[in-house]
């Protein structure tokens, strides 16, 4: 069935920009729709509708640095009818407001991780330690790394927003999320690297991982195996402007 699930991760790329429902992808697929979102849910690690938005913001991240269109043009562009909702979603989801986006891009670049969140979208501040436990784990990546890796907490399996703990760190090597919010997490890894087999540019390559969810409660210590692997067809691309890396969608 993943033959599927990459047909219809295909029409969402290839087709943002239209109203897609999950019923005509379900269709396109000749699968009931409850079917299909449990088999593109399970493939993915997200709804099609939340792929489809990642796609749709993705895009716009494009067009803020490639054009100068406007912020409302670029909304219209990637299937909003209401420049305050696209405005609102990618903040929430980028961590910075389409013109903040814009204007940092182009001003500092987006090549390599950065040393320090930037001032302009700061990771919020952790709850007291009594309500926090900690994730370490073990990173690992078949390729060179051509950047540190960042670590981060987030809400969700798609890499967005700010994290509740972030760290750099180095692969082979450990790392370490302390104060991590009670809650479930997701751990997500990225860095730039050199892998062979990682697409055209085999001397640069945006390696990723996404482990999840971890559930963290008082004092635990999570110990996690985390594999820096080639972004692929299946993920969402990444949204969140936090980690420095601005990177573009794998075609299917």
């Amino acid at each position: 069935m993943e033959h599927l699930v990459q047909h219809a991760v295909t029409t969402i790329r290839e087709r943002y920009w239209e109203p897609l429902s999950l019923d005509e992808l379900a269709a396109s697929a000749m699968v009931s729709k409850y079917h299909f979102l449990r088999m593109f849910s399970r493939v993915t690690g997200v709804t099609p509708g939340r792929f489809l938005s990642a796609v749709r913001l993705q895009e716009a991240k494009r067009l803020l640095l490639s054009t100068s269109l406007t912020v409302a043009d670029i909304a219209v562009q990637v299937g909003y009818s209401s420049q305050g909702s696209f405005t609102r979603r990618f903040t929430e989801s980028v961590g910075l407001s389409p013109t903040q986006y814009r204007r940092l891009s182009l001003s500092a670049g987006t090549d390599t991780v950065p040393d320090a969140l930037p001032e302009a979208a700061p990771a919020p501040a952790p709850p007291a330690a009594r309500d926090t436990g900690s994730v370490t784990g073990a990173l690992r990546t078949p390729g060179d790394l051509l950047s540190p890796v960042y670590v981060g907490a987030f809400d969700g399996p798609i890499l967005q927003g700010a994290p509740v703990s972030w760290s750099n760190a180095s692969a082979p090597g450990r790392f370490t999320l302390p104060s991590v919010p009670k809650g479930s997490w997701y751990i997500h890894a990225v860095a730039h690297g050199r892998h062979p087999a990682g697409g055209a540019d085999p001397q640069r390559t945006l390696l990723t991982a996404a482990v999840g969810p971890v559930r963290v409660r008082d004092d635990t210590v999570h110990r996690l195996d985390v594999t820096l692997c080639p972004q692929d067809w299946s993920r969402p691309p990444i949204l969140s402007a936090l980690t420095g890396l601005s990177p573009q969608p794998t075609a299917a």
